[in-house]
């Protein structure tokens, strides 16, 4: 099948709306990228597997899989559709490569699914700051405040419920008119927050000592950690940095005029990616050590640790809200581009209006979000991965290590296949318009070990997770 035709003019469904600019279009994209994965999992795994020689290694991976990216995005601008149809436009005939295409509504569910009730976190948090709710609390009072908050199913609930109805209020207004403006407008104002806090945070008493245990190579760790965790750990947080495999990056893809070349963009929004990642960090850690606070991890580290350093803070209230508005712009960008990737789903797939498909998957997403939001509560003593496991962690397993490795698996086959797409097709879209062209030379490489990496550590990961359940 030739690339042009499958691509030319708009494509797809007739009148499919498009981006408004390029800005739209990168912002959009990293907006979906950029969320909880940067400014809360990659400090805290950067600080625990070896400081800078972490963020050597993950920013080799992010290179790795950048391909995956650019095959997305080259495979929704060719057919101007969801992954659900755009993979039986562009296969050759007689191949069963649409049989895949549920691959974008199933993993992009499972990934919101726990993903509303961490969002409904972000957004009750920015209200318990603004309100005063943590004022005067001992550290241990701001630590039994957030257990008293996961175990309030009410609280839960309600959280991941504004983050349900916001993210599918602005989807319902359209692509241009809604998720782009929205989602660039919080773009732009999560990057200034975030610029703000980092000045703040390096202007605190010791701040460098916060900054070299961040960043400074720490061989020990390294070699206690293992070089295969520490690959393992690096290869997983950049598929869910990048958010490629469920299809989110197809569908903005399909929006996307043909005046520039896919690599550069996407290197441009992985340079953005990776910059809040790296940013975040310079917040949490210099001033955890500024105020002699032991860096946690997870929870404890965005709700209990920093809590408590703002309320040190001289304007410790204002910097606290500040904070977790940017959270909740990180993660509230993601919400809104993974729920544009289903709603765009049963549009493509299924014709139906988006309003309809709007109100019909608000419905089923706030229905199939309710076991994590009370998995901390009425249902935690359901353990799905042994003692001290929580829904949201199984969740969170399914979709870290199953949906966005073996869906990047899926894209480089049917990018690199003879019985796919194919990659002359794939580079013949990749490179039309101005900017960087795809390096051919990458060939062999995305055809076999890029695959046999992906595999080598999707077992591995399953390996661990045995063994943690059952260490005997």
């Amino acid at each position: 099948m030739d690339s042009n035709a499958a691509g030319s003019g708009t494509g797809g469904r007739a009148g499919r709306e498009m981006l408004g600019s390029r800005l739209g279009f990168l912002l959009l994209s990293a907006g979906c990228a950029i969320g909880l994965g940067n400014v809360w999992r990659f400090p805290f795994i950067t600080g625990a597997f070896g400081g800078a020689i972490f963020v050597l290694v993950y920013i080799f991976f992010l290179f790795a899989i950048l391909p995956i990216m650019i095959m997305e995005f080259a495979v929704g601008r060719a057919s101007r559709l969801n992954m659900g149809l755009a993979l039986k436009k562009l296969a050759p005939e007689g191949t069963s490569w649409h049989r895949f295409g549920w691959v974008a509504l199933v993993g992009s569910y499972l990934l919101m699914m726990f993903y509303t009730t961490v969002t409904g976190w972000m957004l009750s948090y920015c209200w318990f700051e603004v309100s005063g709710s943590l004022a005067g609390l001992t550290p241990e009072g701001v630590g039994a405040f957030f257990n008293g908050a996961l175990g309030d199913a009410a609280t839960q609930v309600i959280g991941m419920s504004v983050a349900v109805a916001l993210g599918f209020a602005v989807c319902a207004m359209g692509v241009r008119r809604g998720v782009e403006r929205v989602v660039k407008g919080m773009m732009l104002g999560l990057l200034l927050i975030l610029v703000v806090l980092v000045v703040r945070a390096l202007l605190l008493p010791d701040a460098g000592s916060g900054v070299r245990f961040y960043l400074m190579p720490d061989l020990e760790k390294f070699r206690e950690v293992g070089f295969f965790n520490v690959c393992n750990a690096a290869m997983g947080q950049a598929f869910f940095a990048l958010s490629v495999g469920i299809g989110s990056m197809t569908i903005f893809g399909s929006y996307q005029p043909k005046d520039r070349s896919l690599t550069g963009e996407a290197l441009w929004i992985m340079g953005l990616d990776t910059m809040v990642g790296l940013m975040a960090g310079l917040i949490i850690f210099p001033a955890c050590f500024s105020f002699g606070v032991a860096p946690g991890s997870g929870p404890g580290l965005v709700f209990v640790t920093l809590p408590n350093i703002f309320e040190h803070m001289e304007g410790g209230r204002l910097w606290g809200t500040l904070f977790f508005i940017f959270l909740a712009f990180a993660s509230l960008s993601t919400v809104i581009a993974v729920f544009e990737n289903i709603i765009s789903y049963s549009v493509d797939v299924w014709g139906m209006p988006r309003k309809r498909a709007t109100a019909l998957h608000a419905c089923v997403m706030w229905l199939l979000s309710l076991p994590c939001a009370l998995g901390f509560n009425l249902l935690s003593g359901i353990q799905p991965l042994g003692a001290g496991s929580t829904i949201l962690d199984f969740e969170d397993f399914l979709v870290s290590n199953n949906v966005l490795p073996l869906g990047g698996l899926l894209f480089l086959f049917f990018c690199c296949w003879r019985r796919g797409w194919g990659w002359n097709n794939f580079i013949g879209e990749a490179d039309q318009g101005q900017g960087l062209k795809f390096p051919r030379c990458l060939r062999f490489y995305l055809t076999w070990l890029l695959p046999c990496l992906i595999l080598i550590l999707f077992v591995a990961g399953y390996a661990d997770r045995f063994y943690a359940i059952n260490p005997n």
